[in-house]
């Protein structure tokens, strides 16, 4: 029997975005007859540690990723007119091998190509793609942008160059919250997985634990 787990969350430490506090998000899982949660904050892994512990208390499996920013370029490249929009990733933990790759990813991303947030590119990705699955994200992805804009033959390579960095750890993300824009596109991304045979995978983009946060 599968079971729906949450792979793309934000907690408190998704500074003045997240609102789901690392103390109360593994046990509301635990309660919703979930085994295991995701924590990916934007571009950050303050939180992974007291996450980790939390999960533990719960009885859940603690699933450790990130969604990093991604550079419209090189992560070198730091000019407004091209490179003021970042693209969003989501990347998760394997094993031991992808915790410290994702490490790495994030600290260059803060260290080289920190440019309004912290970015990384193709070439960080590809040398510490090890142990890692990742999501092609929300909205703000790369590939859902690309769609946005009508570029389908656009998205296609997009997707492609991550499919050749992660292989069949590549996997095309589908929301749906009832937004116009997610729905403009999804019938496109399930035409890109059949297309490039990359498997697809349902998310929420999880910012609160319960329904009455919403307005708040």
């Amino acid at each position: 029997m599968r079971q729906f787990v949450h792979l793309h969350v934000h907690s408190e430490y998704s500074l003045l975005d997240g609102a789901c506090r690392i103390d109360r998000l593994p046990q509301a899982a635990a309660d919703a007859g979930q085994g295991a949660i995701a924590i990916t904050d934007h571009g950050v892994m303050y939180g992974v540690v007291d996450f980790y512990k939390a999960c533990k208390k719960a009885g859940v499996k603690p699933i450790i990723g990130c969604e990093v920013y991604t550079a419209p370029r090189s992560r070198l490249d730091k000019t407004r007119e091209r490179d003021g929009r970042a693209g969003h990733l989501v990347l998760l933990c394997k094993n031991e091998t992808g915790y410290k790759n994702l490490i790495k990813i994030v600290s260059n991303a803060f260290t080289e190509g920190f440019y309004g947030k912290p970015r990384t590119d193709l070439t960080v990705l590809k040398e510490h793609s090890e142990g890692l699955v990742c999501l092609s994200a929300c909205l703000a992805g790369d590939v859902p942008s690309a769609l946005l804009a009508g570029d389908y033959e656009g998205a296609k390579a997009i997707a492609k160059e991550y499919q050749a960095i992660f292989k069949e750890d590549y996997y095309i993300e589908l929301q749906d919250h009832g937004l116009a824009e997610q729905r403009a596109i999804l019938a496109k991304l399930v035409q890109l997985s059949e297309e490039l045979d990359i498997p697809l995978v349902a998310t929420n983009d999880i910012h609160y634990i319960a329904k009455e946060d919403a307005e708040a």
